[in-house]
């Protein structure tokens, strides 16, 4: 394991348990490696970190330092997510709704019960969504030459969580359809208003998160990863939802 991903992670873990110094030493060490040996990224493995604190925190005061295999868990399901959102991982079992690397919305087929859940899940992500995309952070962000797109967006985000219980068939197709277009509206939207400096910063961004992968992948599969990596970037620094629901 390199120096430098050990050094970050025991800093990073020093500084959530208030300067405590918990060494990454025997087990310690083995987790950690494990995260470097499987391509997690160390800013992902720093978020899995922040996660495991975040969750434990409501729940009782810590009177011990909290050790860095507490925080495997969280690091893992980190790192799941990343993967997923790259398409870097396999397909869900049949049955369950999933966005192919692509972005676009695979078929899905269940029971009556089921498919309730997956309208109830839909609205509530519609709701989510419309919800974080009219905040200030988000309009400040994509600057005023986006306002339109904004109305554009909330106003159809609004009629679709008006229908987005009932829809079955056909009519559900079409709106998870439509969902992938605005969401590709919005992150054309959000990359235009980016300067040069900044893109360029995240441009580096995710060529480093994916810096293990590219010798795994062909050359269009790792573009194809290289492109979502940096949206999820910029989606990340302008505060925005992701629309296309899985």
């Amino acid at each position: 394991m390199s120096q430098e991903y050990c050094r970050a992670v025991e800093r990073h873990l020093c500084q959530k348990n208030d300067g405590h110094l918990i060494r990454v030493v025997g087990p310690a060490f083995e987790v950690v490696s494990q995260w470097e040996r499987d391509g997690v990224p160390l800013k992902l493995a720093l978020r899995g970190i922040d996660r495991y604190f975040e969750r434990r925190a409501p729940v009782r005061p810590r009177r011990r330092p909290v050790r860095i295999e507490f925080c495997d868990a969280d690091v893992r399901d980190v790192f799941d997510e990343w993967r997923r959102a790259l398409g870097l991982v396999a397909a869900p079992a049949e049955g369950v709704r999933a966005a192919s690397p692509a972005g676009e919305p695979s078929q899905a087929a269940g029971s009556g019960l089921a498919s309730r859940r997956a309208g109830s899940s839909l609205r509530l992500h519609l709701e989510r969504a419309a919800l974080r995309l009219s905040s200030a952070d988000a309009l400040g962000r994509l600057g005023a030459g986006a306002d339109a797109l904004i109305e554009r967006l909330s106003a159809e985000l609004d009629r679709a969580r008006t229908h987005a219980g009932g829809l079955r068939g056909d009519a559900r197709a079409a709106l998870l359809a439509r969902l992938v277009a605005l969401d590709r509206d919005l992150m054309g939207i959000a990359r235009s208003a980016l300067e040069a400096a900044e893109r360029a910063t995240i441009d580096e961004e995710a060529r480093l998160e994916l810096e293990p992968y590219r010798a795994r992948l062909s050359a269009d599969r790792y573009q194809q990863a290289l492109s979502l990596a940096v949206d999820r970037l910029v989606r990340e620094r302008a505060g925005l939802p992701v629309l296309v629901f899985d």
